[in-house]
């Protein structure tokens, strides 16, 4: 929505200009206001990418000043499937940057021992924060066994491995099932003595994961809160570690990661139609904003 009003701006911009003046174009364009440049009384931004800058990108656009690649099928963290049976390679270059768009593709191609490519983006070692607002607008495929996520963890072993150390999912969704999307906390003992605590929310009728949505967080001290649109439909207070006290582990910095993974245990190991991929299979993020609340 900000980018289409500022299209829209920007074209009644040029034809006045046009009309009135013959100063260059371009320099009065740069001068609008874009996604990260808002300000707001209550917080400030923190961290921001609207993938329109090309500055420091990579050779598919993608700022490596905000943004690093995990590729590979999770061995190489000890972590095989990514821990959940997944069936995609991660590949840098399957990341593009595309008319202000971040799009992450899944192809249909043999790879690295799997049958899929994807990528996995982190912000790890390079922005994590503890508490604030953490929110993308992004667009969701359709297709079984297609699990796109928006989500946080520990940039730290403060309270141990996973999951006593903790992890946000802001945003996590199901492929076949269109009208839901979904966010979770995992805590509790290091695996197989975790626990998760979640919500699902579903779409008002005409609307599915296939359009654009902004899926948020607002994560305090004692609560974290979750929203669609703005619209909150979970929150909660109760969660632990068993290896510090509460409000342990949800007080130290996380970072964030943006991936659309294939197959695993979040739908039941199914994979998709290959029909599916006779277009583009894209995950499209508008933005990503974090924000800190001044106190």
């Amino acid at each position: 929505m900000k980018k289409t009003l500022l299209l829209t701006k920007t074209l009644l911009l040029i034809f006045i200009l046009t009309s009135c003046i013959s100063e260059p174009i371009e320099e009065v364009i740069e001068d609008i206001p874009t996604t990260c440049d808002e300000t707001f009384d209550d917080k400030i931004i923190t961290f921001c990418d609207d993938f329109l800058a090309r500055d420091n990108s990579n050779d598919n656009g993608v700022d490596i000043t905000k943004w690093a690649f995990q590729t590979g099928d999770g061995s190489q963290y000890g972590i095989p499937g990514w821990g959940n049976n997944e069936a995609q390679y991660y590949r840098e270059d399957n990341a593009f940057v595309e008319d202000g768009l971040l799009n992450i593709q899944l192809k249909n191609e043999a790879y690295g021992g799997k049958n899929y490519t994807s990528a996995r983006l982190w912000t790890n070692n390079i922005f994590s924060q503890t508490y604030g607002r953490f929110e993308a607008r992004i667009k969701l495929p359709l297709g079984d066994g297609l699990w796109p996520a928006f989500w946080l963890l520990p940039d730290n072993t403060t309270y141990g491995t996973w999951a006593a150390n903790g992890e946000i999912d802001i945003m996590e969704a199901r492929g076949r099932v269109p009208n839901e999307a979904s966010g979770a906390i995992h805590y509790g003992g290091v695996w197989p003595n975790n626990v998760y605590s979640s919500q699902t929310y579903t779409f008002p009728m005409g609307q599915s994961i296939q359009d654009f949505h902004e899926y948020a967080i607002e994560w305090t001290e004692n609560k974290i809160q979750w929203f669609i649109n703005d619209e909150l439909y979970y929150e909660t207070s109760d969660w632990y570690s068993e290896n510090g006290d509460y409000p342990a582990p949800f007080n130290t910095d996380f970072y964030i990661i943006l991936n659309l993974a294939v197959g695993g245990v979040f739908d039941g190991n199914i994979l998709p139609d290959p029909a599916i991929f006779n277009l583009p299979v894209l995950m499209q993020v508008d933005y990503v904003r974090v924000f800190q609340y001044f106190v």
